[in-house]
């Protein structure tokens, strides 16, 4: 287990529901994908290195969940404006979505 966090370092953290609304390869990394998801109030670029677990196809349209307020990193050229989740299952990784057509994108995870 990693070390333990307060409830208020837990607070900084702004997970949010985010519609991909395009994927596609990173142009310099065998890697990562590029994603453009909608976050409500606004749409930003995420780089995730989730190539060899998800067709950028198959990306288009789920409603997944991000660290929104990430500060932005470079990756191979490219900027990353936060974090998706996802869970690794042995060799898979599963990405944290919304099942519910219902959930807005920007809606807040408490």
């Amino acid at each position: 287990m990693a070390d333990p966090i307060t409830y208020d370092d837990f607070a900084k953290i702004e997970l949010r529901v985010a519609k991909v609304l395009e994927a596609r390869p990173h142009p310099n990394a065998d890697k990562l994908l590029l994603l453009q998801v909608d976050v409500g109030d606004e749409q930003k670029q995420i780089v995730a290195g989730v190539k060899a677990h998800y067709a950028p196809e198959a990306l288009v349209g789920k409603s997944i969940i991000i660290v929104n307020n990430l500060a932005p990193a470079m990756l191979r050229g490219e900027t990353s404006n936060g974090m998706l989740l996802a869970a690794t299952s042995g060799e898979k990784v599963i990405l944290l979505t919304v099942d519910d057509p219902d959930c807005v994108p920007g809606a807040k995870i408490k």
